[in-house]
C-alpha cells in the first residue's frame, strides 16, 4: 500500500472521510485502518505546527513594523520640536515692529488675506489689519518677556471698533494673565498666545 501525503488540506479531508468509512466497516484489529488514522493524526499535527510557526513569524513582523513606525515618529517629533524652539527663540529676540511683521507672516500662512501692518504710532492699539473668509480682524501684537495683562485686551477692544473690524485679537510670544483671559471672554477678543504661535510654526 503506497504512502499518502497527508500534509495538504485536500489529503487531510480525504483522510478523515476514509478513516470514518473504513473504521465503520472493519473491526479494531484491522491494521490498515489504524495505520491510516495514525498517519492522519501525525499529518494534522505537522500542519498545525507549521501554521503556528507561520503565525508567529507574521506576528513578529507586525510588531517590528509597529515599533519602527513609533521610533521614526519619535524622531520626527524631536526634530520638529527643535526647529520650532529655534524659531520661537528668535522671535523672543525681535524688536516690537519686527515682531509685528513676523505675526503678519504667520497670519498669511494661516490663510489670511489683505494683511496690513499699521503705522508704528497712533495705531489705536491695532498693529495688523487682515481678513479671512469674509471676516475682518484687528490684531494687536505683543512681544513681551512676561505675561500679557488686561490692558492689551482693552486696547484691542477699542481698536477693533475704531477700525470697524468684526473680530479683535491679541497675538503674543508669551501667555496671558487670568484677568486678561476673563476680560477677553467678556469682550469677545481672541487670545493667540505662544502655544498658538508654536502650532502655526509647526505646520
Amino acid at each position: 500500500m503506497g504512502e499518502t501525503d497527508w500534509g495538504t488540506d485536500e489529503s487531510y479531508g480525504k483522510c478523515i472521510a476514509k478513516f470514518s468509512f473504513f473504521c465503520g466497516k472493519f473491526d479494531e484489529k484491522d491494521r490498515d485502518c489504524i495505520d491510516e488514522s495514525n498517519a492522519c493524526v501525525k499529518a494534522n499535527g505537522r500542519r498545525v505546527k507549521k501554521r503556528m510557526e507561520n503565525t508567529g513569524i507574521l506576528v513578529t513582523i507586525i510588531i517590528s513594523i509597529v515599533l519602527l513606525t513609533l521610533f521614526l515618529a519619535g524622531i520626527v517629533f524631536v526634530i520638529r520640536s527643535v526647529r520650532r524652539n529655534r524659531r520661537t527663540g528668535v522671535m523672543d529676540e525681535m524688536e516690537g515692529h519686527e515682531f509685528e511683521y513676523f505675526c503678519a507672516d504667520l497670519l498669511e500662512k494661516q490663510g489670511f488675506v489683505d494683511v496690513e501692518v499699521t503705522r508704528g504710532s497712533g495705531d489705536f492699539g491695532v498693529d495688523i489689519l487682515a481678513e479671512k473668509d469674509g471676516v475682518t480682524y484687528a490684531v494687536q501684537c505683543k512681544r513681551y518677556h512676561g505675561t500679557v495683562g488686561v490692558d492689551a485686551v482693552l486696547r484691542t477692544y477699542a481698536g477693533r471698533d475704531y477700525y470697524g473690524c468684526m473680530v479683535g485679537a491679541v497675538m503674543t510670544n508669551q501667555y496671558f494673565t487670568a484677568p486678561a483671559v476673563e476680560a477677553a471672554e467678556k469682550l469677545h477678543i481672541l487670545l493667540w498666545d505662544r502655544g498658538y504661535v508654536d502650532d502655526v510654526l509647526a505646520q
